[in-house]
């Protein structure tokens, strides 16, 4: 027994000593339970995960989120909720987001729309500032006929059927570059009915659910009474693979999201000066087996589940950056290429994981049957994607249309692996493309997924110093 704790039981007595005990079998079951296992549908275990991301993924994708062409990021935060009447915005001052002045965007990414990020399509040598290159409209004059049909046809594709998100219009006056790295995602204090009708929304009326299933499937729900979630999973495993994973991706992008802010919690503040750091009580009221009736593992498995579905997708993808016509432009050439050489080992890293999901296991029933399925599973999430307009508080908002998108181009890469196999090396692509934005969203969100296992190696760390 260390002295600290003989002082603790001395001065504080036998209840205090009981409920410390108790407090310690929490935090033990908390550290065994959780991060342990074999996840369901898939063959990966979350050791192997942990390692993985810890020394290969993490700290180059942490690099990555830091260079230019990833770190702005042009969103519209003032597009109207589709679903139901403004709540109001959040007047908390850490719910701001400032935007980027225009100054301080690079060249190469302002001076052309969503689709045009690389040096060929941009052409921008002879442009001094943004002005000039609005000038020339959406197709550079400089550039060949094949390659000007190339952009109709990109921004033809970019309106079809393919998207799992509802995007963003980037030329609309309201959206505007935000510089990721100054309005990191933390706690702000945005709670209550606003955000438990948008999480309820996503959970209740997208999610699949059987009719005979009377439990909400939204953990912000009320108390559920006796039931300790176990007929909730049986019925969840008598599902299809496809509606499971749909639930198990929106319940890992929640865990990450709360993960974030358990993370990054304003601690105090003193003289104006706030001090943000882990909260543990904040992260056992989410994540402890017992405060969640069990759930808590549940919801940071599916935590590592869309991590490998995402981790999935980029190893798939790697073939369409590999291309010499992609340059990741923003007009600093030496920076360019660093930022590609890092994003092509990072790709090479996602190539080399052991246990990757089989996406081909899914929407692979009889053709009609699973192209109707594959459509629904489409819309479900689609609607998410526009669910994340009526989040009040800008800088929740901010990151949630960002990592929604992010999983959404995943599922888009996931499902094409056919227009990716056949890819042209030297000129743009007819039947498979990603705009600069998706290319955004996509690396940042697996950052953030990367940074929230990282996170819960600190949570387990600071439990077992507790102990």
């Amino acid at each position: 027994m260390s002295p600290g704790f003989r002082r603790a039981v001395t001065g504080q007595g036998a209840a205090a000593t009981v409920q410390l005990l108790v407090t310690l079998s929490f935090l033990s079951s908390l550290v065994k339970t959780q991060v342990t296992g074999v996840l369901d549908d898939c063959l990966c275990d979350i050791d192997s995960i942990d390692k993985f991301n810890t020394y290969k993924i993490f700290p180059k994708i942490k690099k990555l989120q830091e260079r230019d062409y990833f770190r702005y990021y042009k969103v519209n935060l003032k597009r109207p909720c589709p679903f139901w009447a403004e709540d109001g915005h959040c007047s908390i001052k850490d719910c701001h987001v400032e935007p980027c002045p225009e100054s301080k965007i690079p060249v190469g990414i302002k001076a052309g729309r969503s689709h045009k990020y690389s040096q060929a399509a941009n052409s921008t040598k002879e442009l001094d500032d943004c002005e000039q290159a609005n000038k020339l409209g959406a197709i550079n004059s400089t550039l060949s006929n094949e390659s000007k049909e190339a952009f109709i046809d990109w921004a033809r594709y970019d309106d079809s059927q393919d998207h799992f998100c509802e995007l963003d219009d980037e030329r609309s006056p309201a959206a505007q570059y935000v510089d990721l790295l100054l309005n990191p995602e933390r706690y702000t204090g945005y709670k209550g009915s606003s955000a438990w009708r948008v999480w309820n929304s996503i959970y209740e009326e997208n999610c699949f659910k059987p009719r005979s299933v009377y439990r909400p499937l939204n953990p912000l729900a009320p108390s559920r009474g006796e039931d300790d979630g176990e007929s909730f999973y049986t019925w969840l495993e008598g599902l299809c693979l496809e509606k499971r994973v749909f639930y198990k991706l929106i319940s890992g992008l929640h865990a990450s999201i709360n993960l974030h802010l358990c993370a990054n919690y304003l601690l105090e503040e003193t003289w104006g000066k706030p001090s943000w750091g882990p909260n543990i009580k904040e992260f056992k009221r989410r994540f402890d087996p017992v405060e969640t009736k069990g759930e808590g593992p549940r919801r940071l498995k599916n935590l590592y589940f869309l991590y490998l579905i995402e981790l999935r997708a980029l190893s798939k993808v790697a073939p369409y950056f590999e291309r010499s016509i992609v340059d990741l432009y923003t007009g600093n050439l030496e920076d360019d290429a660093d930022t590609k050489t890092l994003l092509l080992s990072i790709f090479q890293d996602t190539k080399s994981f052991p246990m990757h999901f089989d996406e081909k296991s899914m929407f692979a029933g009889d053709k009609k049957g699973a192209k109707s399925l594959k459509e629904e599973f489409r819309l479900h999430f689609k609607n998410i994607s526009r669910i994340m307009d009526c989040v009040g508080c800008d800088k929740c908002r901010l990151w949630g249309k960002l990592q929604t998108q992010g999983l959404g181009t995943a599922l888009k890469i996931l499902f094409s692996e056919k227009e990716i196999q056949n890819l042209p090396e030297n000129s743009p692509s007819k039947g498979f493309q990603l705009t600069r934005q998706e290319i955004v969203a996509l690396l940042n969100a697996f950052g953030r997924l990367s940074t929230s296992i990282r996170e819960l190696q600190n949570f387990k760390a600071l439990l077992q110093h507790r102990r």
